[in-house]
């Protein structure tokens, strides 16, 4: 089972996106669902997140964790 972590920006309120390790990724609102994320689609997340750099997905050859 994973551990999900609220972002320490999302404050108290329900608009957030929490992340688990395993590496994961759902919405707070609809926590059942998640989606499971390979350590590279996360890096790109990552990165297109904060604006560093643009970043070209493709999963179909990553393995999920």
């Amino acid at each position: 089972m994973t551990k999900w972590q609220r972002s320490s920006y999302s404050g108290s309120g329900d608009n957030c996106v929490e992340v688990g390790r395993g590496i994961g990724i759902r919405d707070s609102k609809a926590p059942a669902i998640h989606l499971p994320l390979g350590p590279e689609t996360w890096s790109a997340f990552l990165r297109l997140a904060v604006g560093s750099s643009p970043a070209v997905i493709d999963s179909s050859t990553e393995e999920l964790p």
